[in-house]
């Protein structure tokens, strides 16, 4: 049995659409948020969650016995990675400047600047928090963007990038939402998956964001 850190909570994930789950926020990340993927042939799980057995249970389930792939978008979501790699033998993907982060990690995978996945996820280099912060976009069914600590509710119904005493380079960050508005399809609605621990808008754990409608917003 895995141990059960005091900072870790032992909820379990919640569904919410067919095939995606989000976790608890992992208090030992700033609260992080990490997030289940069940698409074919190969899930994905985006960030670490707590590390319990609880976890470690559901995830062996949800896979179905096959190999998942464990993607990290920023260096502060990596939580127990670790000792959640050795209880699941999956390959962990970082964007290559964090990549020195995770040494003697076994089956560890890198990419510069953008990254697709055998089950078709997209990933793009997208620093700003973090050297080597990465978004995934998954596309139809779910249709859903994962934009670690790049975009996160702020007050007044606003979608935008949030300055703070962590972030590693304020302009970068601005730049890589230009650089995003540009990458995703054109005409795209679609709902934001956070890894921040600041709760989403309305109570919910995504929320829809229109590409053009994104504000950037510094803290005072």
């Amino acid at each position: 049995m895995l141990p059960v850190s005091s900072a870790d909570p032992v909820n379990s994930p919640n569904e919410l659409i067919d095939g995606l789950w989000v976790f608890p926020p992992n208090k030992l990340c700033n609260g992080s948020r990490s997030w289940w993927l069940k698409c074919d042939p190969e899930p994905v799980l985006i960030d670490c969650p707590p590390v319990n057995q609880g976890n470690i249970d559901f995830l062996k389930s949800a896979s179905s016995g096959r190999s998942s792939l464990i993607v990290l978008t920023n260096r502060q979501a990596h939580g127990r990675i670790l000792e959640l790699q050795e209880a699941l033998s999956w390959p962990v993907l970082v964007q290559e400047q964090e990549a020195y982060l995770l040494p003697g990690l076994n089956q560890l995978r890198s990419f510069s600047n953008e990254y697709l996945t055998a089950s078709g996820l997209r990933l793009l280099w997208t620093p700003g928090p973090t050297p080597g912060s990465c978004s995934v976009y998954a596309s139809e069914p779910w249709n859903v963007l994962f934009c670690g600590r790049l975009l996160i509710p702020l007050k007044s119904n606003r979608l935008g990038a949030l300055r703070t005493r962590n972030t590693f380079h304020w302009t970068r960050q601005q730049k890589s939402l230009q650089k995003l508005r540009h990458w995703l399809p054109r005409d795209l609605s679609l709902s934001l998956a956070f890894g921040s621990g600041l709760e989403p808008l309305g109570g919910g754990e995504n929320v829809e964001w229109e590409k053009g409608s994104c504000s950037s917003y510094e803290q005072i």
